[in-house]
């Protein structure tokens, strides 16, 4: 990418993408930067915007005099996360606003699927008909992987899992059991997957009240 300048500092690139393995846990980034500006910028905050980030830069030091290059470095804990993931990383210059940071890059992650679930959350309208509704789950890897269980949280929600083909294809059927008011509920669905930090997935019901559409003026 062509260089990008946000505020007072220049980057190389304000998007990094990264194709981890699917067996990789943790990724990193580095972003570079130059003070092109006549005058020393301080870098008073910066933030990778959840627990799953943690963001570096050059050995800590904060001001950077016109011409002098640093690095941010951002590090992501890949978890539970599968697909395309962005998460951004904001830096503070002095005088900056609370919220409206100078600087902002982005680390993009495309995370093998091996476990793919569609949707992750089914939903009720408070009142609406208690019919069933269907959680496909469909297993991506090369070998083959099984449902062990599913377990669920809430009294509230039926649910019955489908074996559609052994290994490859599950049908997850969640049915509420009253939709008279708001209630949430969450299943693991554990597996025998290799990939440990895929191996259980969640997956929700909700029963929540309509929201109103809008009125015409």
């Amino acid at each position: 990418a062509g260089l990008l300048s946000a505020g007072s500092l220049t980057f190389q690139e304000s998007l990094k993408e990264l194709k981890p393995d699917v067996n990789e846990s943790q990724v990193s980034a580095d972003f570079k930067f130059t003070n092109k500006s006549d005058k020393p910028i301080n870098i008073v905050r910066f933030d990778g915007g959840c627990s799953c980030m943690s963001v570096q830069i050059s050995d800590g030091k904060r001001i950077y005099a016109p011409g002098e290059s640093g690095v941010i470095r951002a590090h992501f804990d890949m978890g539970t996360f599968s697909g395309t993931v962005d998460k951004v990383v904001s830096l503070w210059l002095e005088g900056d606003a609370d919220d409206a940071p100078s600087e902002k890059v982005t680390l993009r992650v495309f995370i093998p699927v091996v476990i793919e679930v569609e949707p992750k959350t089914v939903k009720w309208d408070v009142g609406q008909s208690a019919e069933s509704q269907t959680i496909k789950i469909s297993m991506k890897g090369e070998k083959p992987t099984h449902i062990l269980k599913v377990e669920s949280n809430s009294e509230v929600f039926a649910h019955e899992l489908k074996t559609i083909e052994d290994g490859r294809q599950y049908e997850l059927v969640v049915s509420p059991k009253s939709t008279e008011k708001p209630v949430l509920g969450g299943f693991r669905i554990q597996t025998d997957s290799e990939v440990k930090r895929q191996a259980t997935q969640q997956v929700f019901g909700i029963v929540k009240r309509a929201i109103p559409a809008p009125q015409k003026k």
